[in-house]
């Protein structure tokens, strides 16, 4: 009986350029997939919010739908699964002949701790366990800085990534024999099943898309190809309103849906085709910046979730839960922060200006605690990346990367980027509906 790889699907939930697929395909006649819907990350947490919303929820079930039906072109059985992936590999991995699970490398606590309890009760099968860097732009063996060197300004990591690191090529498979298929008796929740009611998506919101490989790629052929709107994201990127001020393509970034690196391939080719300009050149700027955030969370581990951050800062932060709620509601003094968290609340997405804008507020004007802002963003947010989250946070708040310690100013941020107030009005009208 030939071996059959085992691909643990985490964050990278694509069939294209997904290094550990790659090499269970590469290495194995049988190829099966599993993916846990861990109860875990639908619990409340510390400060009382579920840890997964019912937009990073929904969207997260349209993601996985697609990686399913992808992986059938490619005759991959799916396993899906609502326990603990500790309380079911033992049992699932039992009779199959796998000798190799591949994932992807995390590094965060809370992965790191599950794989562990994984690791710990399937020791009797002497599993070769294969996890690969798969979330970055620059993989880590090729940028020009060991791991405890990671600069903590981000222009001399970008400036010298830039200069003396390359962008992998991508990885493709080809499809199994039909023989592959296995039987599978489980199936994708609903929403309900995870503890949501269906709803509807607010009318007014700028993120309408689907979760899913094949959305993001479909997003990359609207905003690239069909409308040319990437020859004019510098110029948009800071907007408010519509769909296409910016790329959006954070939210499939977050779960893994498309990789950075075919982001920037396609970036190219679009440079090579349409013509290059600051526009295109500032996509992969910001996609730099992520890969900067997650370098930061790997030299800097669990300090990244610390009150005093990666520079052990000791400021006076509060917990006035009558100001969260206020935050939170819509309901401070400053009318953009209002519209900004109305946006939030009501459609899982705000832009970057108004992420700034109201953690700002959160930390350097009410002078809250930091990480309750970062959970409540975690909630919420359909396109939640852990490391580029709590390093914004740490960011804004003082106590990560930013060398000046800015505060921002709130009516001279709205009164530049929504000087007819339409963003405002929009949605401090909404709260009332």
């Amino acid at each position: 009986m030939a071996d059959t790889g085992l691909v643990w699907f985490r964050n990278d939930l694509r069939v294209a350029d997904n290094i550990s697929l790659h090499k269970a395909v590469s290495q194995n006649q049988n190829v099966i997939g599993i993916y846990f819907f861990d109860p875990r990350h639908f619990k409340t947490d510390v400060y009382g919010f579920k840890k997964t919303e019912k937009y990073r929820a929904q969207f997260l079930l349209d993601t996985v739908t697609e990686l399913k039906e992808n992986l059938e072109k490619l005759n991959i059985t799916l396993f899906i699964f609502r326990q603990l992936p500790e309380d079911v590999m033992p049992q699932f991995i039992e009779g199959r002949n796998i000798n190799t699970v591949y994932l992807q490398k995390e590094w965060t606590q809370e992965e790191e701790h599950i794989l562990s309890n994984v690791k710990n009760v399937t020791t009797r099968y002497d599993l070769n366990w294969v996890e690969s860097y798969d979330q970055f732009l620059f993989h880590p063996e090729d940028i020009p800085f060991e791991k405890e060197n990671i600069p903590r300004v981000f222009t001399k990591f970008r400036k010298e990534c830039e200069k003396k690191a390359s962008v992998r090529a991508l990885t493709s498979i080809a499809p199994l024999s039909p023989q592959n298929i296995v039987e599978n008796p489980t199936e994708i929740p609903l929403l309900i099943d995870l503890g949501f009611e269906e709803f509807a998506v607010h009318a007014n919101t700028a993120f309408s898309f689907k979760g899913g490989e094949n959305q993001a790629l479909a997003r990359i052929e609207s905003y690239f190809w069909d409308t040319k709107k990437l020859s004019y994201y510098k110029k948009t990127r800071n907007g408010l309103l519509g769909k296409d001020y910016s790329s959006k393509l954070s939210a499939w970034l977050a779960n893994g849906s498309i990789s950075p690196r075919k982001i920037y391939h396609e970036v190219k080719k679009y440079e090579q085709q349409i013509g290059k300009n600051d526009s295109t050149y500032w996509l992969i700027f910001e996609l730099i910046w992520r890969d900067f955030f997650k370098y930061i969370s790997l030299k800097h581990q669990n300090n990244i979730f610390k009150i005093g951050g990666i520079l052990h800062k000791e400021y006076e932060w509060k917990s006035d839960q009558k100001l969260i709620t206020q935050w939170i509601d819509g309901e401070t003094a400053e009318p953009f922060v209002n519209a900004n968290m109305i946006e939030l609340k009501k459609t899982g997405w705000m832009s970057n200006r108004g992420r700034q804008n109201v953690a700002s507020y959160f930390a350097k004007e009410l002078e809250l605690d930091w990480r309750i802002g970062a959970a409540y963003f975690e909630s919420l947010l359909i396109d939640y990346d852990v490391h580029s989250n709590y390093g914004n946070w740490l960011y804004v708040s003082g106590v990560g990367n930013d060398p000046r310690d800015r505060k921002f100013n709130i009516k001279m941020q709205a009164e530049r980027y929504d000087s007819q107030q339409k963003f405002q009005n929009l949605w401090l009208q909404a709260k009332l509906f």
